[in-house]
C-alpha cells in the first residue's frame, strides 16, 4: 500500500505530506481546489512524462516522493532493476523535475530510468477516469480482464511461451538460409556451376602470364625461326661453330693439364661453356618450334587463351585468384550438400513450433468462449447497480487469420447502455462518467483476481446520484477490502463511507496561491460532508450525520 505522498513546488502546492490509510481512501475539495494536483503528482510517481509547466512560479523544480508498505512482493524485480530492497518491505519512490535539464527518479535510493518507473507503475497502481491513464479502452486491457475473470493465466503463458518459440524457431530458419545463400544470394545450381566450371579448365598458376607471352611472340614468328637458325648455326652447325672453337681449346686444355695439374679447372670450366651451348642450343630450337606454329595450333592456343582471360575476369583477376575462388567454391558446396538436411531439420522444428503455438491458442480460446458469457453477465449485473438499470455487457470474441502471441482471437466489450439499442464497442459510445462506472463494475468482478495492489478513481461517481451514488459508494468500500483505493469524489454519499476522508482547501496569501490537504474526522468531516451537500444549515448537518452513521462498518456480534 502507499503509505504517504510527498510533495514539493508542484502548482499550487508548495509543501505537502499525505499519510494515506489502508481500504478505501477519499478525497473531497470544491472545484478548482487542487485535487488534480494530487492526481498529477501521483502520475508522475508512476512514471509518466513531466510537464516542466507544473513545477511552481519561483521553484528551481518540483519533488513527489512516495513511500510503499509491502514491496517485498517485488523483491525479486527490484533486484533484476539494481534496486536494494528493504529487509522491512518499504519502498520509496521519489521523482525530481527542474525547470531547466533532464528530471531524475529514484527505487530506494537508486537512480532508474523513466521507463523502470513506468513498469513499476503499471504493476502498482490503476488509475481510472477521466485522464490519460486510464486503459479500459484498450483491447489488449479488455482481454487481460477476461483472462484474469477466467483464471487463465497458465493458458495464457503457454500461448505466449509457445509463440515465442516460434518466433525463434522462424528466425533460426530465415537465419540459415540466409547464411546458406551467402551475400551474393548463390545457390547449389549455382556453385556446381562455377565448380564445374573452373575445375574443367585445369588452370596453372602463371598460365595467363606465359598464354600472353606465348601469343604475343607467335606474331614474330618467322622473323624468330630466323634468328633460331643463326643462332644455331653460330653455335654448332655452321663452318665456323662455337662449339668447334671450344673443341680446339678443349684440346689445348687437356695438353696443358698433362703438363700442369693444376690447368684441370680450366679444362672443367671450358667442359661446362660447351654443355651450356648445347643446352641454348637445344632451347632456340624448341622455343622456334613454339613461335612458329601452323595456322591451327595458333587457334589453338588463342582459344586456350581467351578461356583463361575470360576466368581470370570473372573470378578475382588473377589465375591465382581464380584457383583460390575454386577451392571456396568446394566448401561452400560440401555445406550447400550438407544444408540440406540442416534445412529440413528446423524445418521440422518450426513446424512443430508453429502446432504448438496452433494448439495452445486453441486450448486458450475455447476457455475464454467459455468464460466470456459468465463474465458479462456478472459485469452486467454490476452496472444494474451502478445506475444502468437495463444496460448490458457482452464480450464478443472476434477469431484471428493467424493466432498470435496473445491467442487467437481479439476480445472486444460491447456496451449496450440503453433497452432497444444494439450493443457496440464501448470506445465508441461510452462518456467519461459511464466509462469510470463501467470500469467500476469491471473492477468490483476482478477484485479477488486482480493483482494490481492501488486502485485510484478519478470522478468515477460524475453525473449520478441517489441510489447509484450509494451503489458506487458501496463498490468502491467493498474494493477497499482487497486493495488500497483512492477515490476523487463530489458525491457526500461515496465520501461518507470511506475509511479514510481527506479535503483538499485552496487559500491565497500574500498574492500566492497554496493548496493544503487534511484528513478529515468527527466533526471536520461531517462540515466537509454538509459543504457537499449545499450548505452549513442544520438540514444538512442532520444529512451529513446520517451518511456518516450508515456509512460505519456492520459491527459483529458477539456469540
Amino acid at each position: 500500500m502507499l503509505r504517504r505522498i510527498r510533495i514539493k513546488n508542484l502548482a499550487v502546492v508548495d509543501e505537502l505530506e499525505w499519510e494515506l490509510g489502508r481500504g478505501f481512501n477519499a478525497l473531497t475539495g470544491e472545484t478548482g481546489a487542487g485535487k488534480s494536483i494530487l492526481v498529477d503528482a501521483f502520475l508522475l510517481l508512476l512514471g509518466e512524462r513531466a510537464d516542466r509547466g507544473l513545477v511552481r512560479t519561483g521553484a528551481e523544480g518540483c519533488v513527489v516522493e512516495g513511500e510503499l508498505g509491502g514491496a517485498e512482493a517485488f523483491q525479486a524485480w527490484l533486484e533484476e532493476k539494481g534496486v536494494e530492497a528493504d529487509p522491512e518491505g518499504t519502498l520509496v519512490v521519489k521523482r525530481q523535475i527542474g525547470v531547466t535539464g533532464a528530471g531524475r527518479q529514484f527505487l530506494n535510493g537508486s537512480a532508474v530510468t523513466l521507463s523502470v518507473l513506468k513498469e513499476l507503475g503499471d504493476r502498482l497502481v490503476d488509475l481510472h477516469g477521466p485522464h490519460d491513464h486510464q486503459t479500459l479502452l484498450s483491447p489488449a486491457t479488455q482481454r487481460a480482464a477476461l483472462d484474469r475473470h477466467a483464471g487463465l493465466e497458465k493458458e495464457v503463458e503457454e500461448v505466449r511461451s509457445a509463440w515465442k518459440m516460434k518466433m525463434e524457431a522462424e528466425s533460426l530458419l530465415e537465419e540459415f538460409r540466409q547464411r546458406m545463400a551467402g551475400s551474393d544470394g548463390s545457390t547449389l545450381d549455382l556453385i556446381h556451376h562455377q565448380v564445374k566450371e573452373l575445375e574443367s579448365a585445369q588452370l596453372r598458376p602463371g598460365e595467363d602470364e606465359e598464354l600472353e607471352r606465348d601469343h604475343a611472340a607467335a606474331g614474330h614468328g618467322r622473323r624468330i625461326v630466323e634468328l633460331a637458325a643463326e643462332v644455331n648455326a653460330q653455335v654448332e652447325s655452321g663452318e665456323e661453330n662455337a662449339l668447334g672453337i671450344l673443341g680446339k681449346v678443349q684440346k689445348a686444355l687437356l695438353e696443358w693439364e698433362r703438363l700442369d695439374g693444376a690447368a684441370g679447372e680450366l679444362r672443367e670450366k671450358n667442359e661446362q661453356a660447351v654443355d651450356l651451348l648445347r643446352e641454348l642450343a637445344r632451347e632456340a630450337e624448341r622455343r622456334a618450334e613454339q613461335v612458329g606454329m601452323d595456322a591451327e595450333r595458333m587457334a589453338e592456343m588463342e582459344s586456350r587463351l581467351n578461356l583463361v582471360l575470360g576466368l581470370r575476369k570473372k573470378y578475382g583477376g588473377s589465375v591465382e585468384a581464380a584457383l583460390h575462388r575454386l577451392q571456396e567454391f568446394k566448401r561452400r558446396q560440401a555445406e550447400l550438400e550438407n544444408a540440406e538436411g540442416k534445412e529440413k531439420e528446423l524445418r521440422g522444428d518450426l513446424e512443430k513450433a508453429e502446432s504448438r503455438h496452433r494448439q495452445a491458442s486453441l486450448r486458450l480460446g475455447k476457455e475464454r468462449g467459455k468464460a466470456a458469457p459468465k463474465f458479462a453477465r456478472e459485469v452486467t449485473e454490476q452496472l444494474h447497480g451502478l445506475g444502468f438499470k437495463q444496460s448490458r455487457l457482452e464480450v464478443v470474441l472476434q477469431k484471428l487469420e493467424t493466432p498470435g502471441i496473445e491467442g487467437g482471437e481479439t476480445v472486444e466489450l460491447m456496451f449496450a447502455p440503453n433497452p432497444g439499442e444494439p450493443p457496440r464497442p464501448l470506445r465508441s459510445i461510452a462518456s467519461s462518467g459511464e466509462l469510470a462506472r463501467v470500469m467500476l463494475g469491471i473492477k468490483t468482478v476482478l477484485a479477488e483476481r486482480d493483482e494490481v495492489p492501488i486502485l485510484i478513481f478519478d470522478e468515477v461517481d460524475a453525473n449520478v446520484g441517489g441510489e447509484t451514488a450509494l451503489a458506487v459508494a458501496a463498490r468502491l468500500r467493498g474494493l477497499g477490502k482487497s486493495h488500497q483505493v483512492l477515490c476523487l469524489t463530489h458525491l457526500p454519499a461515496v465520501a461518507a463511507v470511506a475509511d479514510a476522508h481527506f479535503c483538499v482547501t485552496k487559500t491565497v496569501e500574500k498574492g500566492r496561491t497554496f493548496a493544503r490537504l487534511e484528513r478529515v474526522e468527527g466533526e471536520e468531516r461531517e462540515k466537509e460532508l454538509s459543504r457537499m451537500l449545499g450548505g452549513d444549515g442544520k438540514a444538512a448537518r442532520a444529512m451529513a450525520r446520517e451518511l456518516l452513521e450508515k456509512g460505519k462498518p456492520a459491527q459483529k456480534t458477539k456469540g
